[in-house]
């Protein structure tokens, strides 16, 4: 499966023209996962050389629609990755401490050090998706974000994190289904609101955010992947490729043996 699913900048894109199915992009689902186990264990590699190096870092966006599979994708991607270098952000509703800064105050504060691997499970995108369908601000408040926020990536990038965006893209009928799935099973009701029903009335508008994010958003220096996500096997693949392609390019390297080691004698 090549590489794909990037958005270039200044790429127009509907999203009612991107297939959430990504069945017919891969071969099989056997081959795929096979392919997949193989990617993560070379994922596996580069990272205890990133984290040894300790000299750039890694910052993985992951946004969805409800259901749209960001936990899932975390659980599958870092299984069996060392947690010291690999670490998760989440994102909810602001503090009162956070609200008397600005937007990106508490989103600094989470990017990654030197030498780690660091996930948004939601992100800094929410201040231009959720504050802008429930009306939390003016629109002449976030439309001066998608600005502010690619200077921001742009600043982390000239400061070695590479930064890599995934909308992993599900059919409001996939969601349906999986909100159905909660539902019959009791264990996961935990994962179920009703507030997701209220924010799955806002399905066009959400899209249509999305789609802002998408153009606007886009860069050389933070690129977005459209992942088709209907398909979990499929959206593991695609993410995975893109990640360790990354990494291949950052070619993180352990670093040089301090001088004389090769005549130490450890003594009883």
């Amino acid at each position: 499966m090549p590489l794909t699913h990037r958005i270039e900048p200044n790429q127009a894109i509907c999203l009612s023209s991107i297939s959430a199915d990504g069945k017919h992009l891969a071969g099989s689902r056997k081959d795929a996962e096979k392919e997949f186990f193989k990617l993560r264990d070379e994922l596996i590699e580069w990272q205890c050389k990133l984290y040894a190096q300790g000299k750039q870092s890694l910052l993985i966006v992951l946004q969805a629609m409800d259901a749209g599979g960001k936990d899932g994708s975390i659980r599958h991607l870092f299984k069996g990755v060392n947690p010291q270098g690999v670490q998760v952000a989440s994102f909810k509703a602001p503090t009162s401490t956070e609200l008397s800064h600005d937007y990106l105050w508490r989103i600094h504060q989470e990017a990654p050090g030197k030498g780690m691997i660091r996930i948004f499970n939601r992100s800094h995108y929410e201040d231009v998706l959720v504050v802008r369908v429930d009306n939390l601000a003016p629109e002449e408040v976030w439309q001066k974000r998608y600005e502010q926020i690619n200077h921001f990536e742009q600043l982390l990038a000239e400061n070695r994190t590479t930064i890599l965006k995934f909308y992993l893209h599900i059919s409001k009928d996939e969601q349906k289904q999986r909100f159905q799935d909660r539902l019959d099973d009791p264990e996961s009701h935990w994962k179920f609101s009703l507030q997701d029903l209220e924010k799955r009335k806002q399905w066009d508008d959400y899209m249509a955010a999305y789609e802002d994010v998408l153009n606007r958003c886009s860069t050389s220096w933070a690129p977005w992947y459209v992942i088709p996500a209907n398909q979990k096997w499929y959206r593991n693949l695609a993410i995975m490729k893109v990640i360790v392609h990354k990494l291949r390019e950052m070619n993180p390297q352990y670093p040089p043996a301090e001088p004389g080691l090769h005549n130490v004698v450890i003594e009883d």
